[in-house]
């Protein structure tokens, strides 16, 4: 979608002002550059309709000058949404300190104060995100793709066993096969929605998949653009097809259910998880910055619980460290004494770890904590 260029806005301060933006945005994205540009914008169109006679950063007053476009937001038609009204003054603040260092005029950064912003509004739970999709379904997509091998089925088969997003599927370059080591490969993934990229290991049916997508690549009329997927049009109008496509497909294998491209994504994660790589590699291969959105992607059901369980149940030394006998030949004396009651413990714990729960293992318990008297009594005999 193209923005209409606006002219730039002529006031006297525009230069400090656009300076101080291009000081602060150095490292951030567009969409924030154009936040901050779009308050600087209104707080200076403020200034020249309300308070033309102010021409220098040292005639800037909190009254009337910040107050009063405070208000004008407030009152302004159609009405400012709170968290709008808070992303204008949380954007004019750091400006405001900007101009303070590099102008030497400390008075600027106490024109608008922490306390004028107000607190944002409780937001809504989040939507629920898409499940993944049922082992039935998962089948059939993928058979039908591999049975039409168009553009469309190896593009939702490489979302599927890689589990990249579908805009970032989009965005990847002709080149994004990698070799990592002998015989070993792996997908960069660009840039995508959280402005992070990564590296996602696959297997011989990934580099087919890449394979396929650069000769439909090299079939398409468009020129070469750098990227696997050639687009006619904007990058909306690529996801968009996709998006019919997978509708068309659901349609002809008589699925009911609503079934979305992030649903792939999904079904990558929980398949990862099941075939036993760790959470945090798991967040890696979403490209998560958070575990608590990598768990909403997974789909943990009774039997992945009974499974655990069940590990855990056979193999308990896995969990609890088994204590360590006594190495050392027995002495003599009060000393051997205090041996045998120490090798007495371990030896009964080592035999109660192997009973069920049940009267006999509480009976070992009991019988253990006499011990443990018995040997605290003797380690007195000892004392003078």
């Amino acid at each position: 979608m193209n923005r209409v260029r606006r002219p730039p806005l002529q006031h006297p301060l525009a230069l400090l002002f656009d300076r101080a933006v291009d000081s602060l945005c150095v490292a951030l994205s567009d969409e924030t550059i154009r936040h901050y540009r779009g308050t600087v914008r209104n707080f200076l169109s403020y200034l020249g309709a309300d308070h033309p006679g102010v021409q220098r950063l040292d005639q800037l007053r909190r009254e009337p000058h910040i107050l009063g476009w405070m208000s004008r937001l407030h009152s302004q038609v159609p009405p400012l949404g709170t968290t709008s009204y808070i992303i204008r003054l949380i954007t004019l603040r750091p400006i405001l300190n900007e101009l303070a260092w590099t102008e030497q005029l400390p008075e600027l950064a106490h024109l608008l104060r922490r306390e004028d912003i107000p607190r944002a509004p409780q937001r809504l739970p989040r939507p629920r995100l898409p499940r993944p999709l049922t082992a039935e379904q998962d089948q059939l997509l993928q058979q039908e793709f591999l049975r039409r091998n168009d553009l469309g089925g190896n593009v939702f088969l490489l979302m599927r066993h890689t589990g990249m997003r579908i805009g970032e599927c989009a965005d990847l370059s002709v080149d994004c096969l990698r070799s990592t080591g002998p015989n070993q490969w792996a997908i960069h993934v660009p840039l995508g929605k959280l402005k992070t990229e990564r590296m996602v290991p696959v297997d011989s049916f990934v580099r087919e998949l890449v394979q396929r997508l650069r000769f439909f690549r090299s079939l398409d009329p468009l020129p070469a653009d750098g990227r696997l997927l050639a687009r006619p049009g904007a990058k909306d109008t690529l996801l968009r097809n996709f998006r019919d496509y997978l509708h068309q497909v659901c349609h002809s294998l008589g699925l009911s259910t609503r079934i979305v491209p992030h649903q792939l994504r999904h079904s990558y994660a929980t398949e990862m998880l099941r075939a036993g790589v760790s959470f945090p590699a798991v967040m890696k291969l979403l490209g998560h910055l958070s575990p608590e959105m990598t768990m909403q992607y997974l789909d943990v059901v009774l039997t992945d619980l009974q499974r655990e369980f069940e590990l855990a149940r056979s193999k308990p030394r896995h969990l609890v460290p088994q204590p360590k006998a006594p190495s050392a030949p027995l002495r003599s004396g009060l000393n051997g004494v205090l041996d045998s009651l120490r090798t007495a413990q371990h030896v009964l714990e080592m035999f109660r770890r192997t009973l069920p729960n049940g009267v006999s293992r509480r009976r070992l318990d009991r019988l253990s904590n006499r011990l443990s008297k018995i040997l605290r009594e003797a380690r007195k005999l000892a004392s003078p």
